[in-house]
């Protein structure tokens, strides 16, 4: 494959497998189809004589398939095993689909089965889906109840094949089990109402978009089941006479009373049950090849979701000097891991992920939903066996080759600021990102189609150390204005307890200069040790790897490996998200460890140990956070930076509305930074007006990048610095610090800038 990062070790795992997955699914159909076999075998032999007996013996009870002859069972355990045996068949030809795709280490290992079990927990308690409490609920409706049902009907099955001294469906507890399974059946026929109101009805446009009959059947046939069980039993407790025992069902029970006055009880109730019967099997012929086959693969997507990288790490590549793969990235279907394939079948179209989308919500070619979809659209088409596509395609569209462009444009792939939020708002986990990071490789680096911007970028990195292609003796200039700052000579060993690593923004952009010196003063303050690398130090690559340039990367990271482990550094304070992200998460795959930290996790800890005193600040101010992508979702840090705010005596602190794990990228990530926004409306701007829009007096950012485009922002706005200030967090602790050591009367500016 070409994007195959397989060890020995996954190689000799899979050749000593004795079934290949998609035999596991047809032996697990196979073991519920024998099963239901099995049950009506014992049916005949003895259950249905225990039955009767446990009848006479017990009046609170019921007596299983009453009035439903011996031809009519047979019909109904024949029709399943077969309806089980087909959905079997079926589910197995997906998962043959699966496999095309290239490994991806998803074992269930004794460190990681405890995650695994939180995340699909997670997941079945639909945390991420109740973020939208209307959908949540209803979802939440349907599936427990279903849950419910289910285990109602097998609950039934059992006590019906065991000996009368060890059945249990009698008296208070029949009671209760009819009171249930009332109870459920209420809150799935509610919940599939709701979900036909708000699909047809109401019509959100992330749903109203994306409706085919895929989920007309699939509502159809639920939906049917529910009614279809309340009317056949209610004419089932008419026809036995309203026994007391069923007087609990508070849905049956009323309706019974309202037929029971019918004539033809008898043929009635057999009807209504052949119909609810037909409507169940009808549900597992439609499951493996409908949206409904969600039922069974979200879950599995769900407890897959923990891999063996960080959450912020791109897939490894293998050293491209010297690996003899003729291509790279993802171009077609087998390109792709398993797991990236399993996504496209667990997906449940409920566009989550677009509504989220900084570049879809903005007027951008790029649907999050739709790089999942379509790349299903392109498995199922060209797989063999041939499968039905996660949602029904569109009769005009035609798929004529395995090719994943064949239905993805190079626009849509480009659009992607990487803010990793189509993969946390996600209910089931479907990693998004990686496909889109992974397409781009190949664009890049198999047929060099990129923005033209990037084409600076790229040349500045390689030949200058840096994509704003400024020299490299440039990068400690901003040291001129700080005293005390050790800059390491190249290969010196390093005696500080950290190594400060700027980051290229922070040497060479002029605002973000600021924000270095800042940071550097704060840490003298609280007596740090540190030390910079100057001219030593270059890009760390995360935008050549962002936009698919893996050969930028790894020449760029090698290096600054090289440059570390040749001065013995151990601990990093990163300013920049991007530079925390990649030598924390990325540089491990090329053999650099180290202990990295961001600038706002050190502040914080340095406050609360007292050494940044916080005790005289008296900052009125009005300030809003913006998260940054790769801090927050990338890296789930998103309290360091608030606290840090909050510890600032007087400040007022705001949130805007969308914040922490729903926060709204700036538009920088994934390269963004390098290239122009040529369609609908600029990220940046949306984003400011946004957190203008708090009424906030200051803007706080923890990103280099994100700084430099909320300040263009609010600036577009025709907002003065003087009524709103965007900067950095260390920028507005500093200054709170600094105001505090004023003496009355003196300006700031006396202290800050003495003459």
């Amino acid at each position: 494959m070409a994007t195959s990062t397989e060890t020995p070790s996954e190689t000799d795992t899979g050749a000593k497998r004795r079934f290949r997955p998609y035999q596991i699914a047809l032996v697990i159909g196979g073991g519920f189809a024998a099963i239901t076999a099995a049950s009506y075998v014992a049916e005949q032999l003895w259950a249905e004589h225990w039955a009767e007996t446990y009848a006479e013996e017990q009046p609170i009870s019921r007596l299983m398939f009453n009035n439903i002859p011996g031809w009519l069972r047979l019909s109904f355990y024949v029709l399943v095993v077969g309806a089980i045996l087909y959905g079997a068949f079926n589910f197995s030809n997906r998962v043959r689909n699966w496999e095309r795709g290239g490994p991806d280490d998803r074992r269930t290992k004794p460190k990681n089965v405890k995650k695994r079990l939180e995340n699909m927990r997670s997941g079945l308690y639909m945390q991420t889906l109740l973020r939208d409490p209307a959908a949540g609920v209803m979802h939440s409706f349907i599936y427990f109840s279903f849950l419910v049902l289910l285990a109602i009907t097998t609950i039934g099955e059992i006590n019906l094949q065991l000996p009368v001294a060890l059945k249990f469906l009698h008296g208070d507890v029949y009671r209760a089990y009819a009171f249930i399974a009332d109870l459920a059946g209420v809150f799935f026929v509610v919940g599939l109402i709701w979900a036909v109101v708000r699909r047809y009805v109401q019509k959100p446009y992330r749903i109203r978009i994306k409706t085919k009959a895929d989920h007309a059947i699939g509502l159809g046939v639920l939906l049917a089941i529910g009614v279809t069980g309340f009317i056949a039993e209610g004419f089932r407790i008419a026809l036995e006479g309203m026994p007391e025992g069923d007087n609990l069902a508070f849905i049956g029970y009323p309706l019974a009373h309202a037929l029971k006055g019918m004539g033809g009880l008898e043929w009635w109730h057999r009807t209504w049950w052949i119909v609810h019967i037909l409507s169940f099997i009808a549900f597992l012929v439609v499951l493996p090849t409908t949206m409904l086959r969600h039922m069974f693969t979200s879950p599995i997507n769900m407890y897959l979701k923990d891999r063996d990288r960080p959450k912020g790490a791109m897939k490894a590549m293998p050293n491209l000097m010297e690996t003899e793969l003729e291509t790279f990235g993802a171009s077609v279907v087998e390109d792709f891991t398993w797991k990236q394939l399993l996504d496209t079948d667990a997906c449940t179209m409920c566009g989550r992920c677009t509504s989220v989308c900084p570049a879809s919500g903005t007027g951008k070619p790029l649907d999050p939903r739709e790089i999942v979809l379509k790349t299903g659209e392109v498995m199922a088409a060209t797989g063999d066996p041939q499968v039905s596509p996660p949602i029904a395609l569109d009769g005009e569209i035609t798929i004529g080759a395995n090719s994943l462009f064949e239905r993805i444009t190079p626009e849509e792939v480009w659009a992607c600021t990487s803010c990793k939020a189509c993969d946390e708002i996600c209910p089931v986990n479907i990693e998004i990102l990686d496909k889109i990071l992974d397409m781009r490789r190949y664009l890049t680096l198999m047929e060099s189609n990129f923005p033209t911007e990037l084409g600076s970028a790229y040349q500045g990195m390689e030949n200058q150390g840096n994509p704003w292609a400024m020299p490299q003796s440039d990068r400690a200039k901003w040291a001129d204005k700080v005293d005390g700052i050790k800059i390491l000579e190249g290969g010196d060993p390093i005696e500080a307890e950290y190594l400060y690593w700027v980051g290229c923004a922070g040497s060479f952009d002029d605002k973000n200069q600021k924000v270095t010196q800042a940071v550097a003063k704060l840490l003298q303050r609280a007596e740090v040790s540190f030390a910079i690398l100057g001219p030593s130090e270059q890009c760390t690559g995360d935008p050549a790897r962002r936009s698919g340039n893996e050969y930028i990367f790894q020449m760029l990271a090698m290096q600054n490996i090289e440059t570390l482990d040749s001065m013995g550094v151990k601990k990093i304070i990163a300013q920049c998200p991007h530079c925390f992200n990649t030598i924390s998460n990325e540089y491990p795959q090329l053999g650099g460890h180290y202990e990295v930290i961001h600038h706002t996790e050190l502040l914080e800890r340095l406050i609360d140990e007292g050494s940044i005193d916080m005790s005289g600040t008296n900052f009125a101010e009005r300030i809003v956070y913006h998260d940054s992508c790769y801090l927050g979702r990338h890296n789930d840090i998103y309290m360091a930076p608030r606290n840090i705010i909050a510890s600032i005596g007087g400040v007022e602190v705001v949130e805007a509305p969308r914040n922490g794990t729903d926060g709204m990228c700036c538009g920088a990530g994934g390269a963004r930074m390098w290239m122009e926004e040529h369609t609908g409306k600029q990220i940046n701007v949306e984003r400011s007006q946004e957190l203008l829009a708090t009424g906030a007096t200051r803007i706080a950012t923890a990103c280099p990048f994100c700084y430099v485009m909320i300040d263009d922002g609010v600036k577009g706005e025709g907002v003065d610095e003087d009524a709103v200030k965007v900067g950095d967090i260390a920028l507005h602790l500093l200054e709170a610090l600094e105001e505090a050591e004023t003496p009355v009367g003196l300006p700031l500016s006396a202290v800050t800038n003495p003459v």
